[in-house]
């Protein structure tokens, strides 16, 4: 009965999640909320079941659709700083059964020190050129997977695990998408889906808690938008619930289905770079850390 009982639950609990997103925008009308407060809940509902299929670029998907309704780009990146760590967290604790942490360690102390890098260019350097070259290039590489066989390397070198962590810290303070590099990297060892997401979904929300923590500290007292605004914790519940309903596709889905998401979202997440760097930096400036 106890396995039944467990399926019945994982079926029930993703439809009710479906259902409960439209009555919880409801509920924001009638509060009088303004129209971007349902627009960007429908963004981060969407954005989380999609990117919750393959465990990352979150930020890549609800950035994209946020930027066109949204105009100030720190608030933008404070929803999906918040919004994707309490997805993460949520989709660790969901996996907390297959996390190796001894084999996460060697990205994390890489990472954070990327991270550190990464919030400091986005404060102080212009990197609104380096933003579009990458997401150029996720692009390319996302589209040339899909269209040929899988990368597997013979003998995966372990100084790739601190090469990965260090530049997905960079995107994470960067960018706030700390999940390609590492990704990537699972991938062409030739891991099951499960294997690969238990390694970097606990290491996206560990560096993405370091860019939190980092930003205002880099910032200064003199800096504006210290803190995050009340109204973004609303956003939170429409995230968990799009998590929950992809993470359940998720365990459906086959080994192989499973890189084609990974590398569909790199793509989509390149796309999402580019977007971010048309609407954030117009004039060819850091206004991130304005």
């Amino acid at each position: 009965m106890q396995p039944r009982a467990a399926t019945v639950s994982q079926a029930i609990v993703p439809f009710a999640c479906v259902v409960a997103v439209p009555i919880y925008t409801g509920l924001l009308v009638v509060l009088h909320e303004p129209v971007a407060a349902q627009l960007t809940t429908a963004a981060v509902f969407a954005a989380s079941l999609l990117s919750s299929l393959a465990g990352f670029a979150f930020s890549a998907l609800c950035g994209a659709m946020l930027f066109q309704f949204r105009h100030d780009p720190v608030t933008v990146v404070q929803i999906m700083l918040l919004c994707s760590l309490a997805n993460q967290s949520l989709s660790v604790w969901m996996l907390r059964r297959d996390i190796d942490w001894r084999r996460l360690r060697p990205f994390l102390l890489p990472g954070a020190a990327g991270v550190l890098c990464g919030v400091f260019a986005l404060l102080h350097l212009r990197i609104d050129a380096y933003i579009r070259v990458l997401g150029t290039l996720l692009i390319v590489y996302g589209a040339y997977m899909l269209l040929r066989p899988p990368i597997k390397l013979q003998r995966p070198y372990t100084i790739g695990d601190p090469v990965a962590g260090f530049f997905g810290g960079i995107l994470g303070g960067l960018a706030a998408i700390p999940g390609a590099p590492v990704p990537i990297w699972c991938a062409a060892k030739g891991w099951g889906k499960t294997r690969q997401r238990a390694l970097y979904q606990p290491f996206i929300m560990i560096m993405q808690i370091v860019a939190l923590l980092a930003i205002p500290a880099m910032q200064g007292s003199g800096a504006t938008h210290v803190g995050l605004p009340p109204m973004i914790y609303l956003y939170v519940p429409a995230g968990l619930m799009g998590t929950i309903v992809g993470f359940a596709w998720f365990r459906r889905m086959s080994t192989r289905q499973f890189n084609i998401a990974v590398n569909l979202l790199l793509a989509v997440s390149g796309v999402g770079l580019l977007v971010e760097a048309r609407r954030a930096f117009p004039h060819g400036r850091n206004q991130l850390g304005t």
